[in-house]
């Protein structure tokens, strides 16, 4: 990450939990912000992801990476939502392909909080300015399903639901090849890549815990050798279901970063997919609403480019 700073300590005396042992020998980092970069993966002892309870030993090198701070205000730009549902709690939207979900150094513009301040100009009064009712995020070429509040109240309601995965995320994706077993559950730890920061990957060790269910839905064989799959997230990691699923050897077909080039290169005569983003689009959430304490599920329709792969792949079958 560009203008980033980084701090190395060395520990001396071990014991100690790894968030205390940084926010008291980097004092310009609260403990709470040491928290988020622990949770980012922007702490690491020895190369390994870390999580804050793990005790520091003698010896170990801490890396601890501070990303520059981005603006701290953004400006409301009105442009079309599709909202799925709303209330006076909640907002639930369809996030389209290609709309990145808050700011980010270099990306203060355009993006979904950009629109969600314009049409809801109270998000400006309550959290972190950057992400005002944000609970959880789509990757900026996954469609779907997203979850926003209205108020600090319910963020918090809504955020301890996602912290007791009681929160029902279930999204649909077209993967290289059939899984086999064609049903079943990936539980492999997931950490940044030791030598590309950028990505994810399966880390046995220093990995965060992290489990994804997934059941085929249809396969297909003239078009492409793929598989139409439901996939629900246990846990929520990033990239957590383009990981696992890649790992498991059938990646989400178009996925540039964690996608199989080698699958692509043996099939090229059955490779006409036309996709310019991964097939994954969060098509059902099920969440408490405040309002009732009773449970709601919001379903997004699944975005046209996709619906039009799957209509191409369905005729060819035929």
């Amino acid at each position: 990450m560009e203008n980033e700073r980084r701090i190395v300590l060395i520990v001396a005396e071990g014991g100690e939990r790894i968030d205390k042992y940084v926010a008291l020998r980097a004092p310009e980092l609260t403990r709470t912000q040491v928290q988020k970069l622990i949770d980012a993966d922007l702490i690491t002892v020895n190369g390994m992801g870390v999580k804050s309870s793990q005790k520091v030993e003698p010896g170990d090198t801490i890396l601890v990476r501070v990303p520059p701070h981005p603006p701290t205000t953004l400006a409301p730009e009105a442009f079309p939502l599709d909202v799925l549902y709303e209330d006076q709690d909640v907002i639930v939207i369809n996030k389209p392909p290609g709309l990145t979900v808050h700011a980010s150094p270099g990306h203060t513009s355009g993006t979904l909080v950009n629109a969600l301040l314009a049409a809801y100009p109270e998000l400006q009064t309550f959290g972190d300015n950057l992400r005002p009712g944000i609970v959880h995020r789509l990757d900026k070429d996954t469609s779907g399903v997203l979850l926003l509040a209205r108020n600090r109240p319910v963020r918090e309601f809504l955020q301890r639901q996602f912290r007791a995965r009681s929160v029902q995320k279930v999204y649909t994706a077209l993967v290289e090849g059939y899984p086999a077993p064609p049903d079943g559950l990936i539980d492999a730890p997931l950490g940044r890549h030791l030598q590309n920061r950028q990505v994810m990957t399966v880390l046995m060790r220093g990995g965060r815990p992290a489990q994804t269910r997934y059941y085929t839905v249809e396969r297909f064989s003239v078009a492409a050798r793929v598989a139409l799959l439901e996939v629900q997230l246990l846990t929520g990691r990033t990239h957590q279901i383009r990981v696992h699923l890649s790992w498991l050897g059938y990646p989400v077909a178009g996925d540039r970063t964690y996608g199989s080039r080698q699958w692509r290169s043996s099939h090229p005569e059955r490779w006409h997919l036309p996709l310019q983003r991964q097939f994954l689009h969060a098509s059902r959430l099920t969440f408490r609403l405040p309002s009732t304490d009773q449970d709601i599920t919001v379903i997004a329709p699944l975005a046209p480019d996709l619906a039009t792969v799957l209509v191409a792949l369905r005729a060819q079958e035929k």
